[in-house]
This record gives C-alpha cells, sequence and structure tokens, in this order.
C-alpha cells in the first residue's frame, strides 16, 4: 500500500516552529509522504524569509504561494486571503495529497481549508476549540466547521468542539505540538545568549514578543511601547521580537526599531526555534501577547505577562498574568510577576507527545468519503 500523502500549510516562523518536531515525525514515516505548501511571512525578506528554516530541515517543499507584500492592513490581509485560496488551489490539483492539515487561527490555514473541502479532500486542524479575542476566535472556529478531523490540545478544547456539532469520535486530544521535545531540547546557557549579544547575564532579561490586534491597530503603537517602557522601568535587559505581518504591525516595528537604535533594546527579526525557547527558558520575564506565553514558557516556568485581548479567555497555566495595556497596570503586574517564584512546569497543554499521536492518527484515521460527509452533529 502506498504511503498516505499529507500537506502541510505553513505561513509564519511561528506555525512551524510549533510543528517542526511533528513534520519531521511524519516525513520519517514509512506510512505517510509530506509535502509543505509555503505562504505568507515565510517568503517575504521584512520578515527573515524563514522558507529557509524548512530548507534547511530538509523537508519537502511542494509548493510556494507568493502574497502581496505592503503596507500591513486588515485590507490586505483579506485580499492576501484571496490570493492564497487561488494559489492553494493550483498547489493542492497538483500535489493530489489524501489530506490537508491546518494549525490555529491564521488567514492562511482559512484558506488553505477552503480550497481543500472545493476539491473534496478531508482536512484536519491543530489547536481548535480554543478561545481567545480579536479576529483570531471567530477565523479559528470557521476553520473547524471546514475541518473533518480534530487534533485538539486539551479536553475543554474537545468538548468546547462537541458543542459546536463536531462529531465526537473525530475530535481527538493529542496536546500541544509545540511542547513535544522541550524537556530534551539542547538549550543555549543563559551566559552564552547573553555574551552573543552584549548584555550582562548578571542583571535580569525580559523577552518582548507582540503582535498588534487587528481591532485594536489604531494603538498597537502605542501599547506596545508602553509595555517595552514598563519592561525598562524594572530594570530588564529586554530581548524584542518583530511582530507579525498583520494591520498595525508597520508602526510597531518603526518604534521597536527606534528604541533599538538608541540601545534601548535588543531587537531580532526572527530566532530560531532553539534559541528562541533558549531566551524564554533564561528570561525573568515573558511580556507581550503571544501564545507562547500561553502554552511554551509554562513548561519551563518562566512568569508571563499576557497583555490585552489577544489571548483573551484562553486556557491560562499557573505562569500567567494577564494585565491591560495600561500603563500602572503594566507596571503593578510586571511587579508581582518578578516577584514570584519560579514555576514547576505543569502545563494544562499536554505531555510532549503531540506529534506521536497526530502522525498515528494520520495514518489509521478512516478517510473515505471523509470530505463528503462532514454534517454538524447536532
Amino acid at each position: 500500500m502506498s504511503p498516505r500523502r499529507v500537506c502541510y500549510i505553513s505561513g509564519t516562523r511561528a506555525d512551524f516552529g510549533l510543528m517542526q518536531s511533528t513534520l519531521q515525525r511524519i516525513h520519517e514515516s514509512d506510512a505517510l509522504e509530506l509535502a509543505v505548501v509555503v505562504t505568507g511571512m515565510h517568503l517575504q525578506a521584512d520578515y527573515g524569509r524563514t522558507v529557509a528554516q524548512i530548507e534547511e530541515a530538509g523537508l519537502p517543499i511542494a509548493a510556494r504561494v507568493a502574497v502581496e507584500d505592503g503596507p500591513p492592513s486588515g485590507a490586505l490581509m483579506a485580499k492576501n486571503v484571496g490570493r492564497m485560496l487561488i494559489g492553494f488551489v493550483d498547489a493542492l490539483e497538483a500535489i493530489r495529497p489524501d489530506i490537508v492539515v491546518a494549525l490555529g487561527d491564521r488567514g492562511e490555514m482559512l484558506a488553505g481549508a477552503l480550497a481543500a473541502i472545493h476539491l473534496n479532500i478531508p482536512v484536519a486542524h491543530i489547536h481548535g476549540g480554543e478561545r481567545s479575542g480579536t479576529v483570531d476566535e471567530p477565523v479559528r472556529h470557521a476553520i473547524s466547521k471546514l475541518a473533518h478531523f480534530h487534533f485538539v490540545a486539551t479536553d475543554e478544547s474537545r468538548e468546547r468542539l462537541i458543542r459546536m456539532g463536531e462529531a465526537a469520535d473525530r475530535v481527538f486530544v493529542v496536546g500541544a505540538p509545540g511542547l513535544d521535545g522541550l524537556a530534551n531540547v539542547a538549550l543555549a546557557r543563559r551566559e552564552d545568549l547573553c555574551r552573543s549579544i552584549g548584555f550582562d547575564s548578571s542583571r535580569p532579561l525580559g523577552l518582548f514578543v507582540y503582535h498588534p490586534v487587528l481591532q485594536e491597530a489604531d494603538r498597537s503603537e502605542d501599547d506596545a511601547r508602553n509595555i517595552v517602557d514598563a519592561m525598562r522601568a524594572k530594570g530588564l535587559q529586554v530581548v524584542a521580537l518583530m511582530p507579525n505581518s498583520d494591520a498595525g504591525s508597520a508602526e510597531v516595528r518603526r518604534m521597536l526599531e527606534a528604541r533599538a537604535a538608541a540601545g534601548e533594546i535588543h531587537l531580532v527579526t526572527h530566532l530560531p526555534r532553539v534559541e528562541f525557547l533558549s531566551w524564554v527558558a533564561a528570561a525573568e520575564l515573558l511580556a507581550g501577547n503571544s501564545s507562547s506565553g500561553i502554552i511554551e514558557a509554562a513548561s519551563f516556568g518562566t512568569p508571563v505577562v499576557n497583555v490585552g485581548s489577544r489571548q483573551n479567555l484562553r486556557q491560562r497555566n499557573a505562569n500567567v498574568f494577564d494585565c491591560s495595556t495600561n500603563r500602572v497596570d503594566l507596571d503593578r503586574t510586571i511587579a508581582t510577576a518578578l516577584a514570584s517564584a519560579r514555576f514547576d512546569g505543569t502545563n494544562v497543554y499536554g505531555d510532549g507527545r503531540a506529534g506521536e499521536r497526530i502522525v498515528a492518527l494520520l495514518a489509521g484515521i478512516d478517510l473515505a468519503g471523509a470530505s463528503m460527509a462532514k454534517t454538524n452533529a447536532y
């Protein structure tokens, strides 16, 4: 029997970082054949042209779907969903996969799911059933309603999808793939990390990871500035990552570039996965609104100040301190987080074995008639 062909759609450094170990497992499986379709920020120089990461990992790139570059806005985001939809149809017709895998809540995954169902290709969605703020939640749930199989991170997410009408026998709790291998990853030493960028390893470190919220794009620059200022006011040496390509990101980028030019922060466009995890593990604090603070940081016990609405209502671990973008609230919450003890690594998002479960499911689930049989169970 020929291996089952699995197509994974990747649009950002973030989704690839979370899925890399799982994709390696798929690629190495005798029962599966991997094809990666690359799009979005992976192909753009301003965001590090991170398609190189996929190439360096030796994973097979079956197609590259370009999007329009330009000043980030909601309109450009929506137009690029349309461009990706057209490109994905062409790619999937050429690849002819048995199943398409999509992770999370971005427009790339929505376009991929739409293309797949119109070509009668089953879709498996990872990280469905979760709640959050902003445009992410409706997009995530839209992908879930297009998907035929669900590989969720928690029991709560499974129950939510079932209440949404998804068939219980197609919703599988696998855990978060981003936790796979964290216990054994070869992290860089704090001293070496600090030396590499001229930081003092005896002083506290803060990692800033903030992405604009579409509905709040007009105040993203001010919100990001408040976070950076509050971190520095507490004596933190700040490593800041560039934001993604969503509306409002151009203003945030300019602010961060100006702060870096003034020597106030160390700014990076992209950190390879292991280097990023090394900074998470070494830092006294992660601040911003990234899902990495909600999910991965708990496994290292790192305190996280989660700011604003982007991760609203998502399941939390004990290391997360929520606050608004108000400067007084930020000062108070950062002080509380820094005064807390390091956490014990307990993580509601799983045990680090998601990849092996996903591979087993992709190889074993019954795909016969799956795409034609998609109906609500309620």
